[in-house]
């Protein structure tokens, strides 16, 4: 008889982009996402980090009303990354994500071939660019989905 206590794909996956989260150096908010193409094959991960090349040390990590001294100008958020590591064709494919994707990321999603974001927090949802995110994501025909909150434990 097989066990019945096994977690979901959507908890694994989620799991996936919660660990990879975990990667990122930001001091207030990591995210991370996870691409799974219609095989159920993991075919991209990132998290949020400066760009590669770039020295952590040498830019800010704060909330900050001067823009250039702020981290916004420099970070690259977990989807691009997701997106930009992808082994294949994104065609159809789904992405989990810690955070629901920014205007931004919502274009590149789009633009990639992703058909379906799952996310975890949506703590921006009245901000205008959050706002912005979900009328291109009902426009172009992606749809989106709250999960339930995930625990992933690692020791």
């Amino acid at each position: 008889m097989k066990r019945e206590d096994y977690i979901s794909w959507d908890q694994y996956f989620m799991g996936v982009a919660l660990l990879s989260a975990m990667r990122s150096k930001d001091p207030r908010t990591q995210v991370g996402a996870c691409i799974i193409n219609e095989k159920k094959r993991i075919v991209g991960i990132g998290y949020n980090g400066f760009p590669y090349g770039v020295e952590d040390e040498d830019f800010p990590w704060v909330k900050n009303d001067e823009w250039l001294e702020s981290k916004y100008p420099y970070v690259v958020h977990a989807e691009p990354n997701a997106i930009l590591n992808a082994t294949v064709s994104l065609e159809n494919a789904k992405l989990y994500v810690t955070l629901f994707p920014c205007n931004e990321c919502a274009k590149l999603v789009i633009q990639s071939g992703i058909k379906e974001v799952i996310y975890l927090q949506d703590k921006y949802h009245d901000q205008q660019s959050f706002i912005a995110s979900r009328r291109m994501f009902d426009s172009s025909g992606v749809t989106y989905r709250k999960m339930a909150k995930v625990k992933v434990t690692i020791e």
